[in-house]
Protein backbone atom coordinates (compact mmCIF):
# COMPACT_ATOMS: atom_id res chain seq x y z
CA UNK A 1 0.00 0.00 0.00
CA UNK A 2 1.60 3.64 -0.87
CA UNK A 3 2.41 5.49 2.24
CA UNK A 4 1.60 9.08 1.88
CA UNK A 5 3.18 12.10 2.80
CA UNK A 6 0.36 12.23 5.80
CA UNK A 7 0.64 8.88 6.84
CA UNK A 8 4.34 9.51 7.18
CA UNK A 9 3.77 12.47 9.16
CA UNK A 10 1.04 10.94 11.15
CA UNK A 11 3.39 7.76 12.01
CA UNK A 12 6.60 9.47 12.64
CA UNK A 13 4.75 12.12 15.46
CA UNK A 14 3.51 8.71 17.37
CA UNK A 15 6.76 7.36 17.07
CA UNK A 16 8.85 9.90 18.43
CA UNK A 17 6.29 10.51 21.06
CA UNK A 18 6.19 6.98 21.78
CA UNK A 19 10.18 7.13 22.43
CA UNK A 20 10.28 9.59 24.17
CA UNK A 21 7.86 7.97 26.64
CA UNK A 22 9.49 5.76 29.38
CA UNK A 23 7.46 2.32 29.55
CA UNK A 24 7.66 2.88 33.48
CA UNK A 25 5.18 6.06 33.06
CA UNK A 26 2.49 3.30 32.31
CA UNK A 27 3.14 1.55 35.51
CA UNK A 28 -0.13 1.99 38.12
CA UNK A 29 0.59 4.83 40.41
CA UNK A 30 -2.09 5.95 42.92
CA UNK A 31 -4.59 9.27 42.47
CA UNK A 32 -3.62 12.19 44.71
CA UNK A 33 -6.48 14.35 45.22
CA UNK A 34 -6.83 17.92 44.17
CA UNK A 35 -9.40 19.74 45.94
CA UNK A 36 -10.78 22.75 44.83
CA UNK A 37 -11.96 24.67 48.14
CA UNK A 38 -13.04 27.73 49.34
CA UNK A 39 -10.31 29.31 51.79
CA UNK A 40 -9.15 32.64 53.43
CA UNK A 41 -5.42 33.82 52.65
CA UNK A 42 -3.81 36.74 53.17
CA UNK A 43 -2.65 38.36 50.14
CA UNK A 44 -2.59 42.37 51.95
CA UNK A 45 -0.31 43.51 54.03
CA UNK A 46 -1.35 42.46 57.46
CA UNK A 47 -3.69 45.56 58.04
CA UNK A 48 -6.30 43.75 56.18
CA UNK A 49 -8.43 40.83 56.64
CA UNK A 50 -7.64 37.53 55.44
CA UNK A 51 -9.11 37.62 51.44
CA UNK A 52 -11.76 34.45 50.73
CA UNK A 53 -10.30 33.11 47.53
CA UNK A 54 -10.97 29.73 45.62
CA UNK A 55 -7.83 27.66 45.84
CA UNK A 56 -6.74 24.20 45.23
CA UNK A 57 -6.01 22.36 48.44
CA UNK A 58 -7.18 25.66 49.59
CA UNK A 59 -3.77 27.55 48.63
CA UNK A 60 -2.45 30.15 46.79
CA UNK A 61 -1.25 29.96 44.44
CA UNK A 62 -1.48 25.56 44.16
CA UNK A 63 0.45 23.35 45.03
CA UNK A 64 3.58 23.23 42.05
CA UNK A 65 2.85 19.78 40.77
CA UNK A 66 6.09 18.66 39.42
CA UNK A 67 7.32 15.78 37.40
CA UNK A 68 9.77 14.55 35.34
CA UNK A 69 9.57 14.09 31.29
CA UNK A 70 7.53 11.13 30.47
CA UNK A 71 5.88 10.54 34.04
CA UNK A 72 2.53 9.89 34.54
CA UNK A 73 0.30 12.18 36.84
CA UNK A 74 -3.10 11.22 37.93
CA UNK A 75 -4.86 13.42 39.93
CA UNK A 76 -8.68 12.65 41.49
CA UNK A 77 -10.05 16.63 41.35
CA UNK A 78 -12.61 16.78 44.22
CA UNK A 79 -14.93 19.95 43.95
CA UNK A 80 -15.42 21.60 46.74
CA UNK A 81 -16.68 24.89 45.56
CA UNK A 82 -20.36 26.20 45.32
CA UNK A 83 -19.95 25.56 41.81
CA UNK A 84 -19.32 23.38 38.67
CA UNK A 85 -15.76 22.87 38.05
CA UNK A 86 -13.03 21.53 36.05
CA UNK A 87 -8.52 21.35 35.25
CA UNK A 88 -7.28 22.11 32.12
CA UNK A 89 -3.79 21.17 31.52
CA UNK A 90 -2.38 23.97 30.25
CA UNK A 91 -0.19 23.72 27.36
CA UNK A 92 0.42 19.81 27.63
CA UNK A 93 -0.16 17.37 24.80
CA UNK A 94 -2.42 14.83 26.42
CA UNK A 95 -5.46 12.69 25.33
CA UNK A 96 -8.64 15.19 24.45
CA UNK A 97 -10.58 13.65 27.37
CA UNK A 98 -8.30 14.66 30.20
CA UNK A 99 -7.99 18.68 28.76
CA UNK A 100 -10.33 19.06 31.44
CA UNK A 101 -12.65 21.74 29.16
CA UNK A 102 -16.41 21.37 30.65
CA UNK A 103 -18.52 21.14 28.16
CA UNK A 104 -16.14 20.30 25.84
CA UNK A 105 -14.45 17.17 26.50
CA UNK A 106 -16.12 16.81 29.99
CA UNK A 107 -18.89 17.52 31.85
CA UNK A 108 -18.26 20.04 34.49
CA UNK A 109 -17.83 18.61 38.18
CA UNK A 110 -20.90 19.57 40.28
CA UNK A 111 -20.39 20.35 44.05
CA UNK A 112 -19.22 17.72 45.82
CA UNK A 113 -18.44 15.36 42.40
CA UNK A 114 -14.98 14.04 41.88
CA UNK A 115 -13.12 13.40 37.86
CA UNK A 116 -10.54 11.47 37.93
CA UNK A 117 -7.28 13.20 35.61
CA UNK A 118 -4.98 10.49 34.24
CA UNK A 119 -2.07 10.95 31.87
CA UNK A 120 1.60 11.01 30.65
CA UNK A 121 3.77 14.42 30.10
CA UNK A 122 5.17 13.82 26.80
CA UNK A 123 7.06 17.33 26.67
CA UNK A 124 9.95 19.02 29.39
CA UNK A 125 8.69 22.53 30.09
CA UNK A 126 6.82 25.58 31.88
CA UNK A 127 3.25 24.69 32.25
CA UNK A 128 0.07 25.23 34.58
CA UNK A 129 -3.28 24.26 34.82
CA UNK A 130 -6.71 26.03 35.85
CA UNK A 131 -10.24 25.78 36.20
CA UNK A 132 -12.33 25.89 32.68
CA UNK A 133 -15.57 26.13 33.73
CA UNK A 134 -16.86 29.91 33.91
CA UNK A 135 -13.25 30.53 33.98
CA UNK A 136 -13.49 34.24 34.05
CA UNK A 137 -14.77 34.12 37.75
CA UNK A 138 -13.24 31.03 39.03
CA UNK A 139 -9.48 31.55 37.81
CA UNK A 140 -9.89 35.01 38.96
CA UNK A 141 -10.59 33.37 42.43
CA UNK A 142 -7.41 31.95 42.67
CA UNK A 143 -7.98 27.87 40.79
CA UNK A 144 -4.71 28.43 38.90
CA UNK A 145 -1.47 26.70 40.00
CA UNK A 146 2.01 25.64 38.17
CA UNK A 147 2.95 22.53 36.61
CA UNK A 148 6.35 21.72 36.03
CA UNK A 149 7.92 19.16 33.68
CA UNK A 150 11.59 18.65 34.30
CA UNK A 151 14.38 17.89 31.68
CA UNK A 152 15.73 13.83 31.66
CA UNK A 153 19.05 16.12 31.48
CA UNK A 154 18.35 19.52 32.64
CA UNK A 155 20.39 22.57 32.55
CA UNK A 156 23.68 23.89 34.11
CA UNK A 157 22.20 26.21 37.17
CA UNK A 158 22.64 26.48 40.56
CA UNK A 159 19.02 26.66 41.62
CA UNK A 160 15.42 27.53 39.74
CA UNK A 161 12.51 29.94 41.01
CA UNK A 162 8.88 29.47 39.90
CA UNK A 163 7.58 32.72 40.08
CA UNK A 164 3.38 32.87 39.67
CA UNK A 165 2.17 36.15 38.37
CA UNK A 166 -1.82 36.83 39.38
CA UNK A 167 -3.81 39.87 39.65
CA UNK A 168 -6.88 40.42 42.13
CA UNK A 169 -9.94 42.99 41.67
CA UNK A 170 -10.25 43.77 45.62
CA UNK A 171 -12.04 45.89 47.90
CA UNK A 172 -10.00 48.30 49.09
CA UNK A 173 -12.14 48.80 52.08
CA UNK A 174 -12.82 45.31 52.71
CA UNK A 175 -9.66 43.49 51.57
CA UNK A 176 -12.25 41.26 49.41
CA UNK A 177 -13.28 40.12 46.10
CA UNK A 178 -15.17 42.01 44.25
CA UNK A 179 -17.99 40.15 43.03
CA UNK A 180 -18.92 41.65 39.55
CA UNK A 181 -17.37 38.93 36.94
CA UNK A 182 -20.51 39.69 35.01
CA UNK A 183 -19.85 43.07 34.75
CA UNK A 184 -20.65 44.29 31.08
CA UNK A 185 -18.00 47.38 31.39
CA UNK A 186 -15.43 44.39 31.83
CA UNK A 187 -16.98 42.07 29.14
CA UNK A 188 -16.77 44.57 26.31
CA UNK A 189 -13.03 46.33 27.32
CA UNK A 190 -9.97 44.73 28.10
CA UNK A 191 -11.49 42.10 30.83
CA UNK A 192 -11.06 41.85 34.52
CA UNK A 193 -8.21 42.99 35.11
CA UNK A 194 -7.17 43.62 38.36
CA UNK A 195 -5.93 46.24 41.28
CA UNK A 196 -3.31 44.15 43.44
CA UNK A 197 -0.46 41.95 42.02
CA UNK A 198 0.80 39.23 44.01
CA UNK A 199 3.75 37.18 43.11
CA UNK A 200 3.62 33.18 44.61
CA UNK A 201 0.37 34.79 47.07
CA UNK A 202 2.75 37.56 48.22
CA UNK A 203 2.60 41.23 47.53
CA UNK A 204 6.27 41.47 48.70
CA UNK A 205 8.14 38.21 47.92
CA UNK A 206 11.47 38.70 48.28
CA UNK A 207 14.38 36.07 48.00
CA UNK A 208 17.80 35.11 48.53
CA UNK A 209 20.59 35.18 45.99
CA UNK A 210 24.43 35.33 45.52
CA UNK A 211 26.07 37.15 43.18
CA UNK A 212 27.09 34.98 39.31
CA UNK A 213 24.81 32.86 40.78
CA UNK A 214 23.07 31.18 37.98
CA UNK A 215 19.21 30.76 38.44
CA UNK A 216 16.48 29.23 35.99
CA UNK A 217 13.52 31.47 36.49
CA UNK A 218 10.09 29.92 35.68
CA UNK A 219 7.72 32.70 35.20
CA UNK A 220 3.69 32.23 34.64
CA UNK A 221 0.82 35.22 33.89
CA UNK A 222 -1.80 33.39 35.74
CA UNK A 223 -4.16 36.49 35.53
CA UNK A 224 -7.25 36.78 33.93
CA UNK A 225 -6.41 39.85 31.27
CA UNK A 226 -3.59 41.67 32.34
CA UNK A 227 -0.68 41.77 30.10
CA UNK A 228 3.03 41.77 32.23
CA UNK A 229 5.69 43.38 30.58
CA UNK A 230 8.78 42.74 32.69
CA UNK A 231 12.19 43.80 32.92
CA UNK A 232 15.13 42.71 34.71
CA UNK A 233 17.65 44.39 37.03
CA UNK A 234 20.68 43.25 38.26
CA UNK A 235 20.58 40.81 36.07
CA UNK A 236 22.24 39.35 32.79
CA UNK A 237 19.88 36.44 31.24
CA UNK A 238 18.34 34.22 28.35
CA UNK A 239 15.50 33.28 27.02
CA UNK A 240 15.44 30.04 26.77
CA UNK A 241 11.94 28.60 26.69
CA UNK A 242 8.47 30.18 25.85
CA UNK A 243 5.53 28.11 27.09
CA UNK A 244 7.11 25.31 27.50
CA UNK A 245 8.90 24.72 24.44
CA UNK A 246 12.79 25.60 24.50
CA UNK A 247 14.20 28.22 21.56
CA UNK A 248 16.54 26.19 20.85
CA UNK A 249 19.62 28.93 20.80
CA UNK A 250 18.97 31.08 23.95
CA UNK A 251 17.75 34.57 23.14
CA UNK A 252 19.86 37.58 25.00
CA UNK A 253 17.33 40.02 27.41
CA UNK A 254 18.19 43.28 26.55
CA UNK A 255 14.91 45.14 26.94
CA UNK A 256 11.81 43.84 28.02
CA UNK A 257 9.69 41.05 27.85
CA UNK A 258 5.77 41.00 27.69
CA UNK A 259 3.51 38.39 29.06
CA UNK A 260 0.11 37.76 27.65
CA UNK A 261 -2.58 35.87 30.15
CA UNK A 262 -1.84 32.49 30.47
CA UNK A 263 2.19 32.94 28.72
CA UNK A 264 5.00 31.69 30.26
CA UNK A 265 8.91 32.38 29.69
CA UNK A 266 11.86 30.33 30.88
CA UNK A 267 14.82 32.51 32.13
CA UNK A 268 18.55 31.65 32.65
CA UNK A 269 19.83 34.73 34.54
CA UNK A 270 23.25 35.15 36.48
CA UNK A 271 22.89 37.86 39.23
CA UNK A 272 25.64 40.85 38.58
CA UNK A 273 24.17 42.66 41.43
CA UNK A 274 26.71 43.25 44.13
CA UNK A 275 26.70 41.70 47.53
CA UNK A 276 24.35 44.02 49.87
CA UNK A 277 22.51 45.12 46.75
CA UNK A 278 19.19 43.79 45.45
CA UNK A 279 18.20 42.69 42.03
CA UNK A 280 14.58 42.83 40.49
CA UNK A 281 12.07 41.44 38.44
CA UNK A 282 10.13 44.21 37.46
CA UNK A 283 6.96 45.22 35.90
CA UNK A 284 6.47 47.94 33.93
CA UNK A 285 3.37 50.09 34.91
CA UNK A 286 1.24 52.18 32.12
CA UNK A 287 3.04 54.79 32.84
CA UNK A 288 6.55 53.19 32.86
CA UNK A 289 6.48 53.31 36.01
CA UNK A 290 8.42 50.33 37.06
CA UNK A 291 7.25 47.71 40.29
CA UNK A 292 9.64 45.31 41.80
CA UNK A 293 7.12 41.59 41.19
CA UNK A 294 10.35 40.09 43.22
CA UNK A 295 13.47 41.22 45.15
CA UNK A 296 16.68 38.79 45.14
CA UNK A 297 18.46 40.28 48.34
CA UNK A 298 22.36 39.60 47.23
CA UNK A 299 23.93 38.53 50.43
CA UNK A 300 27.09 36.61 49.38
CA UNK A 301 28.96 35.29 46.29
CA UNK A 302 28.27 32.06 44.47
CA UNK A 303 31.56 32.03 42.22
CA UNK A 304 34.03 34.53 41.50
CA UNK A 305 33.55 34.95 37.90
CA UNK A 306 30.25 35.17 35.33
CA UNK A 307 29.60 32.25 33.31
CA UNK A 308 29.11 32.08 29.81
CA UNK A 309 25.77 31.71 27.41
CA UNK A 310 23.82 28.18 28.44
CA UNK A 311 23.81 25.92 26.54
CA UNK A 312 20.15 25.25 24.49
CA UNK A 313 17.81 23.51 26.78
CA UNK A 314 17.11 19.83 24.73
CA UNK A 315 14.44 19.90 22.48
CA UNK A 316 11.13 18.19 22.88
CA UNK A 317 9.99 15.29 20.78
CA UNK A 318 8.07 15.89 17.12
CA UNK A 319 8.97 19.35 16.91
CA UNK A 320 10.03 20.20 13.57
CA UNK A 321 8.27 21.99 10.82
CA UNK A 322 6.27 20.54 8.09
CA UNK A 323 6.35 20.62 4.42
CA UNK A 324 3.88 23.67 4.13
CA UNK A 325 3.56 23.38 0.08
CA UNK A 326 0.30 21.83 0.22
CA UNK A 327 -0.93 23.53 3.68
CA UNK A 328 -4.40 24.15 3.84
CA UNK A 329 -5.43 28.37 4.39
CA UNK A 330 -8.35 28.95 6.89
CA UNK A 331 -8.91 32.38 8.28
CA UNK A 332 -10.35 33.83 11.86
CA UNK A 333 -11.87 37.17 11.77
CA UNK A 334 -12.19 39.12 15.60
CA UNK A 335 -14.32 41.32 15.67
CA UNK A 336 -16.46 43.13 18.65
CA UNK A 337 -15.80 44.91 21.79
CA UNK A 338 -16.53 48.44 23.17
CA UNK A 339 -15.50 50.87 20.42
CA UNK A 340 -15.34 48.46 17.91
CA UNK A 341 -16.61 48.32 14.07
CA UNK A 342 -19.28 44.76 14.88
CA UNK A 343 -22.58 46.12 13.72
CA UNK A 344 -24.07 43.18 14.12
CA UNK A 345 -23.37 39.25 14.33
CA UNK A 346 -25.21 35.89 14.43
CA UNK A 347 -26.72 34.59 17.77
CA UNK A 348 -28.65 31.37 17.59
CA UNK A 349 -29.12 31.58 13.47
CA UNK A 350 -30.42 35.22 14.21
CA UNK A 351 -28.50 38.02 13.25
CA UNK A 352 -28.62 40.64 15.74
CA UNK A 353 -27.24 44.23 16.43
CA UNK A 354 -24.90 45.03 18.75
CA UNK A 355 -26.92 46.36 21.12
CA UNK A 356 -29.42 43.25 21.56
CA UNK A 357 -26.01 40.97 21.41
CA UNK A 358 -24.74 43.31 24.28
CA UNK A 359 -28.26 42.77 26.17
CA UNK A 360 -27.90 39.09 25.94
CA UNK A 361 -24.57 39.33 27.21
CA UNK A 362 -22.39 38.75 23.93
CA UNK A 363 -19.72 41.17 23.16
CA UNK A 364 -17.73 39.40 20.53
CA UNK A 365 -17.47 37.52 17.75
CA UNK A 366 -15.15 35.02 15.63
CA UNK A 367 -16.36 35.31 12.04
CA UNK A 368 -19.28 37.09 12.51
CA UNK A 369 -20.76 34.26 15.08
CA UNK A 370 -20.86 35.50 18.70
CA UNK A 371 -21.07 32.03 20.42
CA UNK A 372 -19.33 28.34 20.07
CA UNK A 373 -20.91 26.87 16.92
CA UNK A 374 -22.01 23.34 15.87
CA UNK A 375 -19.81 23.51 13.09
CA UNK A 376 -16.49 23.22 13.21
CA UNK A 377 -13.75 25.70 11.68
CA UNK A 378 -12.33 23.36 9.52
CA UNK A 379 -11.97 19.08 9.46
CA UNK A 380 -8.23 18.26 9.37
CA UNK A 381 -6.43 15.06 9.85
CA UNK A 382 -4.12 14.37 12.67
CA UNK A 383 -0.72 16.12 11.54
CA UNK A 384 -1.79 17.74 9.06
CA UNK A 385 -0.39 21.54 8.36
CA UNK A 386 -2.68 24.49 8.01
CA UNK A 387 -2.08 27.78 7.78
CA UNK A 388 -4.20 30.04 9.68
CA UNK A 389 -4.65 33.79 9.14
CA UNK A 390 -6.03 35.40 12.41
CA UNK A 391 -7.52 39.42 11.91
CA UNK A 392 -8.18 41.46 14.98
CA UNK A 393 -10.41 43.89 14.15
CA UNK A 394 -11.33 45.10 17.52
CA UNK A 395 -9.58 48.05 19.51
CA UNK A 396 -8.15 45.77 22.49
CA UNK A 397 -5.11 42.66 22.20
CA UNK A 398 -6.52 39.34 22.51
CA UNK A 399 -4.44 36.11 23.64
CA UNK A 400 -4.65 32.95 21.30
CA UNK A 401 -4.46 29.61 22.77
CA UNK A 402 -4.85 26.78 20.29
CA UNK A 403 -6.34 23.75 22.78
CA UNK A 404 -3.98 20.49 21.51
CA UNK A 405 -2.15 22.26 18.76
CA UNK A 406 1.02 23.93 18.48
CA UNK A 407 1.74 26.75 16.47
CA UNK A 408 4.74 28.94 15.01
CA UNK A 409 4.26 32.37 13.93
CA UNK A 410 4.80 33.68 10.50
CA UNK A 411 5.35 37.22 9.19
CA UNK A 412 3.59 38.48 5.68
CA UNK A 413 6.94 37.32 3.85
CA UNK A 414 6.76 33.79 5.19
CA UNK A 415 9.51 34.32 7.92
CA UNK A 416 9.11 33.11 11.42
CA UNK A 417 8.52 35.42 13.60
CA UNK A 418 10.28 35.50 17.39
CA UNK A 419 8.15 34.03 19.45
CA UNK A 420 8.37 36.23 23.06
CA UNK A 421 9.23 40.19 21.04
CA UNK A 422 8.35 39.71 17.56
CA UNK A 423 11.68 40.25 16.56
CA UNK A 424 13.08 38.67 13.75
CA UNK A 425 15.40 35.59 15.08
CA UNK A 426 19.06 36.05 13.97
CA UNK A 427 20.08 32.62 14.68
CA UNK A 428 19.37 29.22 13.15
CA UNK A 429 15.70 27.30 12.33
CA UNK A 430 16.16 25.73 15.79
CA UNK A 431 14.68 28.62 17.23
CA UNK A 432 11.21 27.56 15.65
CA UNK A 433 9.90 25.50 17.90
CA UNK A 434 6.41 25.73 18.46
CA UNK A 435 4.26 27.58 20.82
CA UNK A 436 0.50 27.71 22.48
CA UNK A 437 -0.54 31.56 22.35
CA UNK A 438 -0.25 34.16 20.62
CA UNK A 439 -0.98 38.01 21.82
CA UNK A 440 -2.61 39.37 18.99
CA UNK A 441 -2.09 43.62 19.36
CA UNK A 442 -5.69 45.64 18.56
CA UNK A 443 -7.41 47.46 14.96
CA UNK A 444 -6.66 45.14 12.45
CA UNK A 445 -3.22 43.40 13.24
CA UNK A 446 -3.17 40.17 11.69
CA UNK A 447 -0.67 37.07 12.01
CA UNK A 448 -0.40 33.64 9.99
CA UNK A 449 -0.11 30.89 12.58
CA UNK A 450 1.49 27.75 11.30
CA UNK A 451 -0.16 24.76 12.75
CA UNK A 452 2.37 22.19 13.38
CA UNK A 453 0.37 19.28 14.84
CA UNK A 454 -3.01 18.61 16.06
CA UNK A 455 -1.08 16.46 18.98
CA UNK A 456 -3.86 14.75 20.84
CA UNK A 457 -4.94 11.28 19.92
CA UNK A 458 -8.03 10.50 17.53
CA UNK A 459 -10.84 8.82 18.27
CA UNK A 460 -11.72 9.73 21.87
CA UNK A 461 -14.82 10.39 23.41
CA UNK A 462 -16.00 13.82 23.88
CA UNK A 463 -18.63 15.19 26.28
CA UNK A 464 -22.32 14.68 24.73
CA UNK A 465 -23.07 18.04 24.95
CA UNK A 466 -20.33 19.35 22.65
CA UNK A 467 -21.17 21.11 19.32
CA UNK A 468 -18.14 18.75 17.98
CA UNK A 469 -20.70 15.55 19.39
CA UNK A 470 -21.19 13.99 15.70
CA UNK A 471 -17.90 14.53 14.49
CA UNK A 472 -15.85 10.78 14.83
CA UNK A 473 -12.54 12.00 16.41
CA UNK A 474 -10.88 14.74 18.42
CA UNK A 475 -12.70 18.10 19.21
CA UNK A 476 -9.87 21.31 19.57
CA UNK A 477 -10.63 24.66 19.69
CA UNK A 478 -9.28 28.19 19.59
CA UNK A 479 -10.52 30.57 21.72
CA UNK A 480 -10.06 34.29 23.11
CA UNK A 481 -9.18 35.71 26.51
CA UNK A 482 -7.98 38.55 26.62
CA UNK A 483 -11.38 40.20 27.34
CA UNK A 484 -13.78 38.45 29.93
CA UNK A 485 -16.58 37.69 28.06
CA UNK A 486 -20.00 36.19 28.46
CA UNK A 487 -22.89 35.31 31.10
CA UNK A 488 -23.41 31.83 32.65
CA UNK A 489 -25.47 30.24 29.97
CA UNK A 490 -29.39 29.56 31.18
CA UNK A 491 -29.09 26.19 30.08
CA UNK A 492 -26.39 24.07 31.93
CA UNK A 493 -25.45 21.31 28.81
CA UNK A 494 -25.30 24.57 26.20
CA UNK A 495 -20.91 24.10 25.41
CA UNK A 496 -18.46 26.31 26.87
CA UNK A 497 -15.19 27.07 25.98
CA UNK A 498 -14.10 29.50 28.49
CA UNK A 499 -17.91 30.77 29.11
CA UNK A 500 -19.48 33.02 26.29
CA UNK A 501 -16.26 33.44 24.60
CA UNK A 502 -16.20 33.37 20.92
CA UNK A 503 -14.27 30.36 19.80
CA UNK A 504 -13.91 28.31 16.89
CA UNK A 505 -13.37 24.73 16.76
CA UNK A 506 -11.15 22.12 15.15
CA UNK A 507 -12.90 18.74 14.26
CA UNK A 508 -9.38 16.62 13.54
CA UNK A 509 -9.64 13.00 12.25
Amino acid sequence: MRQTRRDFLRHATLAACAAAIPQSAFAATPFEDLIAKVARRQLLPDTYPETEIWGYDGLVPAPEIRVTQGDRVRRRFRNEVPDPSSVHWHGIRIDNAMDGVSGLTQEAVAPGGTFDYDFVVPDAGTYWYHAHNRSYEQVARGLRGALIVEEVDGPDIDREEVIVLEDWLLDPESGQLFDNFEQPMMMSHGGRTGNFITTNGRYDLTLPAQRNERIRLRIINAASARIFPLRLSGFSGWTVAVDGMPTGQPQSVDGELILGPAQRVDLIVDVTEDEGGTAQLLRIGDDDQLTPLVSFLVNGTASSVPRGKPLPLPPNPAAHAPDLADARDLRLVMSGGAMGRMQSALLGGERLGFRQLAQAGKFWALNDVAEMTYTPLADLSLNEPVRLKIENQTVFPHAMHLHGMHFRELRPDGAFVDALAGRQPAFDDHVTQPLQHLLMESAACDARIEVLRLARHAGLVRHRGSPLSSVRHGAFALSTRAAQLGRRPSNRRQPRLWTGEAAAGFAVE
